[in-house]
């Protein structure tokens, strides 16, 4: 009991601490001004990074979940909150990338002292602990319409990003991902309605227990399903992404590409391997990596095209996010999902795909800033002038590509293992034709930047050498994921027994 009462301790305090933390930052900024900016990111953005990594080492130390029963009262009256292994994971790697990009846009969006108070750096960095705090909620949640509030709110701190420069170009890429977003709402909602007046609850391991396979719940699912996949930005409900992510500011950018898009689909995952594992031996799972792999082609060749290196960056995205998809057919085929070889690959692809596209942004924002463009045709000679940062877009690129040793190149075999061993060869194929695409668009733009061009390029605005790191360091991380055992993850296993096994068949 003793034990118990002390992990339920611990559980409560990290747990909230994790969600309350950057709320308390937003609200010590409202409350204390700009000219005291610098101090309150100072303060929240590490204690959040650690209460982020304490909460993934304990779930990982203990072997199990942590719950913590707001106010005592359980579920479906309650609300609950729970850390599993894939919600551990997800928070440290979402700390991880936010303190990066934190460093790296603190030169940007500083508050000068003595300075009169600029618009800019209060409402990024107001929108970036929003940000923080929606994800974790997020990940946190049980409930399907406590998860829809995380989802709104992590679409209104997300849009206002893309329009922070205030040109005409990005308030229309913002208010187009804002439609898109709002219907995705709809539908969803729409969905939990649905739900809750069949089975009297939106609890997910309750759902787990209570849904079966009929027409309600097959109505719930594809509302559900499509309003997150127009979030998620999976072809063809693609089209907000690319101007969005493509006009933000370099950081904003990072942020959306590698973090905003995941909460989405994390949500559809729990959706379909959580709430209702009984639909998963359908078409679904098919069509869902049908529509992966149109992804995976149609944004690769779409890169190819582009003539913008941040347009390039962005539809790179629309073609990484394909291969999310690709996990729910080969996962749901294997007798238990969570320890199968393409459940793993499925999240190493996220986490790799998140630190290699957060650096390749941060990037391309250093390579515009420092030549005061991004054309691609204009780079010729670039990359013997700024080597670091052209050496992180590369080191990126090596995990997209899914070149050894890379985080990409171990969630790419992983899923293709998966392809082979499940007899489902199609994905395979795509997985090698969307690597070899991806090499094109990547060394496109390294070949420019390493040949001299006709006109020798000249840096318009010098970039300093710490924003350079930072973005390396993230591309070093995307490669160190190649590291990763060929085999699944124990992390990533816990907690789902708990919840699949409780499921009635």
């Amino acid at each position: 009991m003793m034990a118990a009462a002390e992990t339920s301790s611990i559980a409560g305090l990290l747990l909230v601490s994790v969600l309350i933390l950057p709320v308390v930052g937003i609200l010590a900024q409202l409350a204390l001004g700009g000219r005291f900016l610098n101090w309150i990111c100072l303060a929240v953005f590490p204690a959040s990074f650690g209460v982020s990594a304490a909460t993934c080492a304990v779930v990982w130390s203990h072997g199990e979940p942590l719950i913590y029963i707001v106010g005592g009262w359980q579920p479906p009256l309650g609300i609950a909150l729970r850390a599993d292994g894939i919600s551990a994971a997800m928070m440290l790697v979402t700390a991880i990338i936010i303190c990066a990009v934190a460093i790296f846009a603190r030169v940007e969006f500083t508050q000068p002292s003595g300075a009169p108070e600029a618009r800019a750096p209060f409402v990024f960095w107001a929108l970036i602990l929003a940000l923080w705090s929606a994800l974790n909620a997020l990940f946190l949640g049980c409930d399907l319409f406590n998860l829809y509030v995380a989802l709104e709110l992590l679409t209104f701190a997300a849009v206002p990003l893309v329009c922070l420069k205030g040109g005409e170009a990005t308030v229309k890429a913002a208010l187009r991902y804002l439609l898109f977003a709002l219907l995705g709402s709809m539908l969803y909602l729409m969905g939990t309605a649905l739900l809750y007046g069949a089975y009297g609850t939106l609890d997910i391991i309750l759902l787990a227990q209570r849904v079966h396979p009929e027409r309600v719940t097959w109505i719930a699912a594809a509302l559900m399903t499509v309003g997150l996949l127009t979030k998620t930005a999976l072809f063809p409900l693609h089209l907000w992404l690319p101007p969005a992510h493509a006009g933000a500011p370099a950081a904003g950018s990072a942020v959306l590409s590698a973090l905003v898009v995941k909460g989405s689909f994390f949500l559809i995952v729990r959706l379909w391997f959580d709430a209702m594992p009984g639909l998963g031996h359908t078409a679904g799972p098919q069509l869902l990596a049908s529509l992966g792999a149109a992804a995976i082609l149609f944004g690769s060749v779409m890169a190819l095209r582009q003539q913008r290196l941040k347009l390039l960056v962005a539809y790179s995205t629309v073609a990484q996010i394909g291969y999310l998809f690709l996990m729910f057919p080969l996962a749901m085929a294997a007798e238990q999902s969570w320890t199968s070889l393409a459940w793993t690959g499925g999240w190493l692809q996220l986490f790799s795909h998140a630190f290699a596209k957060a650096a390749m942004f941060l990037a391309a924002g250093l390579i515009a800033d420092a030549l005061g463009h991004d054309r691609i045709n204009d780079l010729g000679g670039a990359g013997r002038l700024r080597p670091l940062t052209f050496c992180t877009f590369g080191l990126a690129g090596l995990s997209l590509i899914g070149v050894p040793p890379s985080g990409g190149f171990v969630a790419k075999w992983l899923l293709l293992s998966a392809s082979v061993a499940e007899g489902q060869w199609i994905w395979a194929a795509v997985i090698v034709v969307g690597g070899l695409l991806a090499g094109g668009y990547i060394f496109k733009v390294l070949g420019r930047a390493f040949t001299a061009g006709s006109d020798a390029p000249v840096i318009v605005t010098p970039v300093s050498l710490s924003r350079e790191v930072v973005a390396f360091s993230l591309a070093v991380g995307a490669v160190l994921l190649g590291f990763f055992p060929l085999e699944p993850a124990e992390i990533l296993q816990i907690g789902r027994p708990e919840i699949l096994g409780s499921t009635v068949p």
